[in-house]
């Protein structure tokens, strides 16, 4: 067993918790004995009512029961389980053996069905211990998963700018301690592959990495989200659920978005981070979780807190380390590298035989500025990979957007210049409206969507830029 318990630990999880039913006082002692001296946490109980208000309060992964009890029995139990806790293992266990009750209770849902005696010990002991190593191999297999797309180069972050060698630096770094981070940065700059990062470089590796964008979510829904929730808690909640703090126990949470998180749910996370326990929606019962987390967002956090939008509690709570990423365009010497990886990617995926860019297309990328980051470069890489019929990827593939900037600029405007006049003319109105929209919506990728922003950077008042943006259909 010490080997089974020494997996379970590497791999970051918790011995499974067990919940023992038996109106039998000595045999929930024995079993009780049996199972901590194991490493696991078991909680015992004298009928089917109490295990029923342990079942609406807390989580488990297993149960063992046994048949007949006073009033109601181990069936009862079984049916109530199954409808609030289908994801628990549920053994019944009987002193009184009779072959329609075992076809009965395998039908109704039990996953396995012992006889009281001598070996009873023997035989839950070796039960436990396969469901154990089950856990285990699942949690194992989740680990090999992450390590595959690691290691295809998906996961990786592109990079051999100053700015991103110090980026790799602080990984190394801090990868191996359990400070929480707080990552900074635009959208698209790879926020998430820098969380994955610290993540696969630290001890928690082979434990799960977890991720929710917080700004995905509703106040109450990212609740029950987070912390899990107890059958009955709201409507619609007809089975215990556990949350993402419970699920990435031993292992790592990234909180994308954290920004967007309203104030009441703050306060809520505040006192997870300070007391290090959670409470599911609808239980009165708390559960020690050790889950390192990983914030990140696009927004300013001094601005938010001076307008009282974030907790600045909370703020120093989770930035113990911060790492800013920085957008592409203060690292265009990256522009290349990730080219070439993502013309390699889609190279393969769409079967195609290109040999790599042309300068003349590499130069339009380049002098681009990617209000989109690293995410539009490789949907703009996926496109062109696309639609290229020639042996390597050359400008005509390139959008509109990234062809409008003159050679070498680096400024920024989606405008830009003609490298030449067709000779066939052009319409001038037509050309003048498709500026106009680029402008505007480089402006809002750049304000983040923020329309009053957006109007400061092209200097025009805010009446203005609605009558653009409606005029465009923005």
């Amino acid at each position: 067993m010490q080997g089974t318990k020494a997996a379970i630990k590497e791999t970051g999880r918790e011995m499974p918790h067990i919940l023992v039913v038996d109106d039998e006082k000595s045999i929930c002692e024995l079993l009780e004995i049996t199972f901590r001296k194991e490493g696991h946490r078991v909680e015992v109980v004298h009928s089917v009512d109490a295990a029923k208000r342990k079942l609406e309060s807390q989580i488990f992964d297993i149960i063992i029961s046994d048949i007949r009890m006073p009033g109601a029995g181990g069936m009862e139990l079984l049916k109530f389980a199954k409808e609030i806790a289908p994801g628990s293992f549920f053994l019944l266990m009987t002193g009184v053996p009779a072959l329609e009750t075992a076809i009965a209770a395998i039908n109704s849902g039990a996953d396995r069905y012992v006889i009281k005696g001598d070996a009873l010990v023997d035989q839950l002991r070796r039960t436990v211990r396969e469901v154990t190593e089950s856990l285990k191999w699942k949690n194992e297999a989740g680990y090999l998963r992450r390590e595959l797309r690691r290691l295809t180069g998906l996961d990786n972050i592109i990079g051999q700018s100053p700015k991103m060698r110090s980026i790799f630096d602080l990984i190394q770094t801090v990868a191996p301690q359990s400070s929480r981070v707080l990552i900074t940065g635009e959208s698209g700059t790879g926020k998430e592959l820098v969380a994955r990062a610290i993540h696969e470089n630290s001890q928690r590796a082979q434990a799960p990495f977890i991720t929710i964008n917080c700004g995905a979510f509703p106040e109450t829904l990212l609740e029950s989200e987070l912390f899990g929730y107890m059958k009955g808690a709201f409507t619609g909640a007809n089975e215990n659920r556990q949350g993402l703090f419970q699920a990435a126990h031993g292992g790592t949470l990234f909180m994308d978005e954290i920004g967007n998180m309203s104030l009441t749910m703050q306060v809520k996370l505040y006192r997870v981070l300070q007391e290090g326990k959670v409470r599911p929606v609808g239980s009165t019962d708390e559960s020690d979780v050790d889950v390192r987390i990983i914030a990140a967002t696009n927004k300013e956090f001094e601005k938010e807190i001076a307008e009282g939008r974030f907790r600045e509690d909370l703020f120093y709570r989770l930035s113990v380390i911060p790492i800013h990423v920085p957008p592409l365009r203060e690292r265009r010497e990256d522009i290349p590298l990730l080219a070439r990886h993502f013309l390699e990617r889609f190279r393969r995926t769409m079967e195609k035989s290109l040999e790599g860019v042309s300068p003349e297309a590499m130069t339009r990328l380049e002098s681009y500025d990617w209000p989109g980051n690293v995410r539009e470069l490789e949907n703009t890489m996926e496109r062109a990979v696309a639609l290229e019929t020639g042996r390597e990827i050359s400008p005509r593939v390139l959008p509109d957007r990234v062809l409008g900037y003159p050679e070498g600029s680096g400024t920024g405007g989606p405008g830009g210049q003609f490298s030449e006049f067709p000779p066939e003319g052009i319409d001038f109105e037509k050309e003048i409206a498709a500026a106009e929209r680029r402008y505007l919506q480089a402006a809002l990728e750049r304000a983040g969507g923020v329309r009053t922003r957006a109007s400061e950077l092209l200097r025009i008042s805010y009446r203005s830029f609605r009558h653009y943006a409606k005029k465009h259909s923005l």
